[in-house]
């Protein structure tokens, strides 16, 4: 089994939730900005050293995930693009592009919130945390506030669904 690049732990320490609450926050964030709503933190020594939160529709950026958003901004807090000794803390089981990203830029460990039944590259529709072919590893915590994340993601996605149908209701009687 070993060597992953991603170990999957099955408990979490006391102050994930703690992170966790300020990711759902940002998510919240990006909902009111028209954003899928997923938030991200990076924590070093429990001190938090960047956030992000999805803004690809707003700034036409398909890679501007709440991950790489958060990454950009630590890697320029830091002067470094590798990330050693940090949390990244986020709200949404991480795509493949999240994924990679945080193995080159070498994050200690990930904490998410929710699966991502179709994209989740942890251990959802990919298993990427099961490759040999990295040298770096990546500490796998999932399922920290799972319910609230997922229930803020099915309210916006509900939500989105319901405009959409009366948008075409709108259309037709126009």
């Amino acid at each position: 089994m070993w060597p992953f690049y991603c170990l999957k732990v099955g408990f979490f320490m006391s102050n994930d939730e703690h992170w966790m609450q300020h990711a759902l926050k940002l998510a919240e964030y990006a909902e009111q900005n028209g954003e899928v709503p997923v938030g991200a933190v990076i924590v070093q020594n429990d001190k938090l050293i960047a956030e992000g939160w999805n803004q690809p529709i707003s700034s036409h950026d398909a890679t501007a995930h709440a991950e790489i958003v958060a990454l950009r901004k630590a890697g320029d807090t830091l002067s470094n693009y590798r990330l050693p000794d940090t949390t990244l803390y986020v709200t949404l089981e991480p795509c493949v592009m999240c994924i990679g990203a945080l193995i080159h830029a070498r994050v200690s460990r990930v904490v998410y919130a929710a699966t991502e039944p179709k994209t989740g590259a942890v251990e959802s529709a990919f298993k990427l945390c099961e490759s040999d072919r990295h040298n770096h590893r990546i500490e796998i915590v999932g399922g920290v506030l799972a319910q609230q994340s997922s229930e803020l993601l099915k309210r916006f996605f509900k939500r989105r669904r319901d405009d959409k149908k009366q948008l075409k209701i709108d259309n037709n009687k126009a």
